[in-house]
């Protein structure tokens, strides 16, 4: 499936639609280049599912967690890591099984070959600065 959002708010009505369709041990791959609305969609993501949360980026942590009662959601940012390996080393392949959680993982390239086959891939394309072509596969 492919959209072209024409504004903040026409991404985060599809994070809304997105989390409606979402459960626990989901794992969702954010594909684009710097600035291109990874993170500010898992902003809304996280707020669509009911999270009072400040989402930021991971860069520098590498995993934050958002929680309430009800979910809970791994934010993973992959940019930082060198290889395979290191995130093997630091266990990030915990949060690719922990099935109590939805798991948003932004610059996953790095470790395609460990995600689940049901993955929901979803790529952001920047076509100006409020357009974008948001590409998503495996939704289910």
């Amino acid at each position: 499936m492919e959209i072209i959002t024409n504004s903040a708010k026409e991404t985060e009505k599809f994070a809304v639609k997105l989390a409606k369709k979402l459960v626990r041990g989901d794992v969702i791959a954010l594909y684009g280049d710097l600035g291109s609305g990874k993170t500010t969609f898992t902003r809304y993501l996280v707020s669509a599912l009911g999270l009072d949360s400040r989402v930021q980026s991971p860069t520098f942590v590498i995993a934050r967690k958002y929680q309430n009662k009800e979910t809970l959601v791994n934010h993973l940012d992959l940019y930082r890591l060198a290889s395979l390996s290191e995130a093997q080393d630091l266990g990030l392949e915990q949060y690719l099984e922990d099935n109590s959680a939805i798991t948003v993982i932004e610059w996953p390239e790095l470790i395609d070959q460990l995600l689940p086959k049901k993955t929901i891939k979803i790529e952001f394309t920047y076509l100006d600065e409020f357009k974008r072509k948001i590409n998503v596969q495996n939704l289910h």
